[in-house]
């Protein structure tokens, strides 16, 4: 090949891939554009005021296409799929009660995003900031608004795999004191403590008590229940194969996710409800698999998200395994119900 040619190639190689490049941030922009237009049969939306203590309320994340998108949203929980009142704070994962709310962020830099946490006070304003190191992936705040959680993915991105790992943080919303990771609390299994270097935790939940929450453990591959103390920073191991619990508004049972033998590697859970004083496991009439962590809507109905048009959906079931799921809400994740 001659000199000559070599440079023709090489040319035709460089405005080929500035074409595909120029494509690229062509449909980027296109898709983008569409994301911020509403669609038709899309939910009602417009602004206007969020506060954290309207009663009767679902404050949740709003996934309509349309320039409301991701923005903290107001429904009547007696009417889920009714117009909607968008408040103009953007958040990926979000919570709320007492009239404290947790709002994970993305903060989108010119290479790459980073994440914070902030909390929110009943009229949505910052009290508090904080940086996630990781992507965003669960947040809970206690009954008593006095404290918060969130976990993040650093490292993989699937609960469904072996390679990931999580950071769970807890925060005092009154003093702004931050555990930065259970991994710090002393783990207790069978009277001992237990030592490993695999340890990962997710999916906080928190008692009426001010002091007790519940969450998931990882280690050995295998995940775990366990109870946790703020005061005594101790984390007891009570059963394995729970993941992502809830915890009923009377404090008597959680809501879980369980892997079930013989499903799908990516799609392996299905809902349960376990009596903490029986420990009996209830089986939830939800047969598809729920990558989620439950919210009690009340002492009778759990709300949980899965994947739809728009990104996710919301969807009911009783907590009791009669019935059957029905769908809330389109376009949505991240509920918390105001009682």
């Amino acid at each position: 090949m001659t000199l000559r040619l070599r440079v023709l190639v090489l040319a035709a190689a460089v405005v080929a891939l500035a074409a595909v490049a120029l494509a690229s941030v062509l449909h980027a922009s296109a898709r983008a554009d569409r994301r911020d237009r509403a669609q038709p049969g899309g939910p009602g939306i417009a602004s206007g005021r969020v506060t954290l203590t309207a009663h009767g309320t679902m404050v949740f994340r709003s996934m309509a296409w349309g320039p409301h998108r991701d923005e903290l949203t107001a429904v009547p929980a007696a009417d889920p799929s009714g117009p909607r009142t968008a408040s103009g704070v953007k958040c990926l994962r979000f919570h709320a009660a007492s009239g404290t709310g947790i709002c994970l962020q993305a903060v989108h830099g010119p290479v790459s995003d980073t994440y914070r946490a902030v909390i929110l006070d009943a009229r949505l304003h910052v009290t508090r900031r904080y940086d996630v190191r990781g992507i965003p992936s669960r947040a809970r705040v206690s009954p008593s608004g006095h404290w918060a959680a969130w976990t993040a993915f650093v490292g993989g991105d699937s609960y469904a795999g072996t390679g990931f790992s999580t950071r769970a943080a807890i925060v005092n919303v009154l003093t702004g004191e931050l555990i930065p990771s259970l991994e710090s609390f002393r783990v207790v299994e069978d009277g001992r403590t237990r030592h490993a270097a695999d340890m990962n935790f997710w999916g906080v939940t928190f008692a009426a008590d001010d002091r007790t929450f519940y969450a998931t453990l990882a280690t050995g591959g295998l995940t775990h229940l366990v109870r946790g103390d703020l005061r005594t920073r101790t984390v007891t191991v009570l059963r394995a194969n729970v993941e992502c619990p809830s915890l009923s508004p009377d404090g008597t049972r959680i809501a879980f996710k369980k892997r079930v033998p013989g499903l799908p590697a990516d799609a392996p859970w299905r809902l349960y409800v376990l009596n903490l004083r029986t420990l009996h496991e209830t089986p939830l009439a939800e047969p598809r698999s729920v990558d989620d962590q439950a919210v009690w809507k009340d002492a009778r109905t759990l709300v949980y998200a899965l994947p739809g048009d728009y990104g996710a959906d919301l969807y009911a079931v009783p907590s009791d395994g009669t019935g059957a799921p029905r769908r809330l809400s389109t376009a949505a994740v991240s509920p918390a119900f105001l009682p």
